[in-house]
């Protein structure tokens, strides 16, 4: 079964007579249909872009080695891209510092072999030592695939590049979205809507925010953003009765039109650098950031500023979820935490025996959550007590978010092998179809 994400035909040409320069039925004519499986993972945090995976699938709770490891295949290079999964393929970003090169690396999805591997930038790579955060890697952007073309972005000589390859790794088009300056990483990752791919780059030299068209990769709209560092991918979310653009971070909270990048609505309410990736009911704002505060904080998602709560938890790197008019989190130092997304209340806080970079996915009732060291918690999502339903361990560190699509759980790992880094891509599942 597929989704086919196509706008009303009205509503696409009363935006574009009113916002772009090209002509609405130009611009029509280019739009494809999105058609991705409902049981892929085509972009960073899956089908609905908040950490929600498809509600009936007959996922474990409990895997071991001989059981439930269907597959593991080795990863050349390293990097901290999250498994991209549409139709029987697997796509992954990766990095080899010692050979300067950036690629995309593509695998079977039934069995884990790999099927092709296609160079995006040789050289232009900073040394190791100047890569600032130990989290951070040169290849932390997730593919985003929209049925037909995979996007990738890439930091490289001190630019950030956006490019675009068909579904047998073939390059379509590369643009150049930015120059970017260097503080903690670079993570950010595309996201699709409509005829356009949208692309950011908060940066201490002044970043942008930008849509290119997914066929050639023209710049059709840019906003620029404030001089400041920040990490987190451009996240579309209905809002409002209307798919918007969030990007929070840069001591703002700002919404942009998807199709013609005209702002909706900017406030204050975030700090200066965030990571995560912000969520919504619809009519609430989450965002949460690191530095030079902590904080969780929801806001009003119509442009008036009004922020209901805020606290000083500490969730910087692991993107949040929405269930049931409740905010679940897992904080970057191993508390997991239930407020009531409303008023803030807090419902229950859990400590856990691990600290945490990916983010956790929700599959039904069920929150699984993998921290820093390979340790994989599930537990309920319930406001009334911290619910544990099961531990699991694959030893190695995991920085990366995992995908939880089609029955199966796919999970990126480092592993240490005589000083030296060997990454895994386990399949996890039961055995059968």
């Amino acid at each position: 079964m597929f989704h086919r994400l196509q706008l009303p035909f009205v509503a696409f040409l009363l935006l574009f007579i009113s916002h772009s320069t090209t002509s609405a039925n130009e611009l029509f004519q280019k739009v494809e249909p999105i058609e991705v499986a409902t049981s892929d993972w085509p972009w960073w945090r899956g089908p609905n872009r908040n950490g929600v995976a498809m509600a009936d699938q007959n996922v474990p709770m409990k895997w071991d080695q001989e059981h439930h490891v269907l597959w593991k295949s080795p990863i050349p290079g390293n990097g901290h891209s999250s498994p991209t999964v549409v139709g029987q393929r697997i796509f992954l970003a990766t990095a080899n510092s010692e050979q300067q090169t950036q690629s995309v690396l593509c695998l079977d999805r039934a069995t884990g072999k790999h099927l092709w591997k296609t160079l995006i930038h040789q050289g232009g790579l900073e040394s190791i030592g100047k890569q600032p955060n130990s989290k951070s890697s040169r290849a932390s952007s997730t593919v985003a695939c929209d049925g037909q073309r995979l996007f990738i972005n890439f930091r490289n000589r001190q630019s950030i590049y956006t490019t675009a390859l068909d579904l047998d790794g073939n390059r379509l088009w590369q643009t150049k979205i930015t120059d970017y300056v260097l503080h903690q990483g670079y993570g950010s990752s595309p996201a699709i809507h409509g005829p356009l791919v949208i692309v950011s780059a908060d940066n201490k030299g002044g970043g942008v925010v930008m849509g290119l068209e997914r066929t050639t990769g023209k710049v059709v709209w840019k906003q620029e953003r404030p001089q400041l560092p920040n990490y987190p991918s451009p996240i579309i979310l209905p809002i409002a009765g209307r798919d918007q653009v969030l990007m929070v971070g840069c001591d703002l909270v700002a919404s942009f039109d998807p199709l013609t990048g005209s702002k909706i609505w900017e406030s204050p309410g975030a700090t200066t650098e965030c990571v995560t990736s912000t969520v919504s009911d619809g009519n609430l704002v989450v965002t949460s950031g690191g530095y030079p505060k902590n904080h969780i904080a929801v806001m009003r998602a119509d442009g008036s500023g009004e922020i209901l709560w805020h606290n000083n938890t500490r969730v910087y790197v692991p993107s949040l979820l929405i269930h049931d008019a409740h905010l679940y989190a897992v904080t970057d130092a191993g508390i997991a935490i239930c407020h009531e997304l409303l008023t803030g209340k807090l419902a229950w806080k859990h400590r856990l025996d691990s600290t945490f970079t990916s983010s956790p996915v929700l599959v039904g009732e069920h929150i699984y959550v993998t921290g820093d060291e390979g340790k994989s918690y599930i537990f309920a999502a319930n406001p009334q007590a911290f619910t544990p339903l099961a531990e699991n361990l694959i030893a190695g560190r995991v920085i990366a978010t995992p995908a939880i699509c089609g029955s199966r759980i796919y999970l990126r790992i480092i592993r240490e092998n005589d000083g030296k880094q060997q990454e895994m891509l386990y399949c996890l599942g039961y055995p059968g179809p």
